[in-house]
């Protein structure tokens, strides 16, 4: 079964419509498993974090847009930038983008100085990347500024200001794409396994957090 067995196949984007059927039906064994197997596409490689549909309705690629988010509580609307990276870059573009939030930020729940939190993060690197359960959130609330890394792997941003990320992302060549789709708008599959839920509890322990994203 090789990566196959890495696999749980019932997992979409979280706002989709229930299905009645998708692309994953009457594929045989050995499709599915070469399908996952499959990291690249073009010039963008997935972790192993996550496979889009078998259809392909979303082929990954490089890139950001803009976006909102409107707030429940004070139905502000909140502008979004949301930015896909390719694998071999895309924790070093997180770790810039932290860099706006200022010197000081929260991690969920704590407050931590920043290269002391970069410190922890580098150290867990593999699983943050290629763990397709685990997410992180790096705010400053007295900006207020948000930074999350996401299960998807994708990068997002909310903040009233977006530039100096925006920024970020182009230094690393990364562009605006205002039409561009993400893997979470289609079906797709996440990836885990026991080894990486342990790392994770040991990355909460270091952060003296209590509860997962």
């Amino acid at each position: 079964m090789g990566f196959l067995t890495k696999f749980f196949t019932n997992v979409f984007h979280e706002n989709a419509p229930a299905l009645a059927h998708n692309s994953f039906d009457q594929v045989s064994e050995a499709d599915l498993e070469a399908h996952l197997n499959v990291a690249r596409y073009g010039d963008f490689t997935l972790t192993d974090a996550i496979r889009p549909a078998f259809d392909l309705k979303v082929v990954p690629q490089q890139g950001y847009r803009h976006d909102s988010y409107v707030d429940e509580q004070t139905k502000a609307n909140v502008p979004v930038l949301m930015a896909s990276v390719s694998s071999e870059n895309l924790f070093d573009v997180f770790m810039d983008l932290i860099d706006p939030l200022g010197s000081e930020v929260d991690v969920v729940l704590e407050c931590i100085d920043v290269p002391v939190m970069k410190s922890m993060l580098w150290d867990f690197e593999e699983m943050l990347t290629n763990d397709g359960c685990t997410g992180l959130a790096v705010l400053n609330p007295n900006i207020p500024l948000e930074v999350q890394f996401d299960e998807h792997k994708l990068l997002i941003v909310y903040g009233a200001d977006l530039s100096p990320f925006e920024h970020v992302l182009e230094e690393h060549g990364i562009y605006c794409q205002e039409g561009l789709r993400f893997i979470t708008e289609a079906e797709h599959v996440h990836s885990s396994n026991d080894e990486y839920v342990s790392q994770f509890e040991q990355l909460q322990n270091r952060l003296g957090m209590d509860g997962g994203f």
